[in-house]
């Protein structure tokens, strides 16, 4: 009977577990939205002189505020522990919004980062901090912006612009914090591989899953 149990525990039980988790991927693990049809980018100057959207395109959105030299220690986490794994798929970019007067510092940290990593999926746009503040606003999230138009916070918008999350009463999650690399390693990235699938799930069905997605 022992050397049932023991057969059992050490072959049918993982298989079984693998089973059950390979299939209910599907069916549990969807993000839910936490803001539907966010608004998107305005003609806001952009470092590069291009034209930044949120339509077509998952999103890692962050508004940097005006501390953005003292506070680059948040982009370095962001750009190692997410950015650097991702960034060559063609439907992902990461946004920052900016206060209007930080361009200067912002090439200076992208220059840094230019030496060990291809940065062209960071896309930055600069506005007035009243209209940063504004456009947080119908974000209609729990955590306010700093007073220097900013927060240590990122967020996932979806090709639709719909701001994901985690709605569990348990576990409300709206935005993930760049102070901390494990935040960033574990629910961030647990969360946006959902994001991935769910998308990489929709283009195998409709027979055009790609490399990128």
């Amino acid at each position: 009977m022992k050397k049932n149990i023991v057969l059992f525990t050490l072959f049918v039980l993982p298989i079984v577990a693998y089973l059950f988790f390979a299939s209910g991927v599907n069916s549990f693990t969807k993000l839910p939205i936490i803001t539907p049809k966010v608004a998107d980018l305005g003609n806001w100057k952009s470092l590069k002189g291009e034209k930044v959207s949120l339509d077509n395109k998952i999103t890692i959105l962050g508004f940097s505020g005006t501390e953005i030299l003292k506070n680059r220690g948040n982009l370095f986490n962001l750009n190692e522990k997410i950015y650097q794994r991702y960034h060559t798929f063609n439907d992902l970019q990461f946004v920052m919004v900016c206060p209007l007067g930080t361009e200067k510092d912002i090439k200076n940290i992208m220059d840094a980062f230019d030496d060990f990593t291809d940065v062209s999926q960071w896309h930055f746009v600069f506005t007035t901090p009243e209209e940063i503040e504004s456009y947080y606003k119908q974000l209609k999230l729990v955590k306010p912006l700093d007073a220097n138009a900013g927060t240590s916070n990122v967020f996932i918008v979806d090709k639709l612009r719909n701001l994901r999350g985690r709605k569990d009463q348990k576990e409300y999650k709206e935005g993930y914090d760049t102070f901390h690399p494990s935040e960033l390693s574990n629910e961030m990235l647990d969360d946006f591989k959902i994001i991935l699938y769910e998308y990489r799930a929709a283009l195998k069905k409709n027979h055009n899953a790609t490399k990128q997605l």
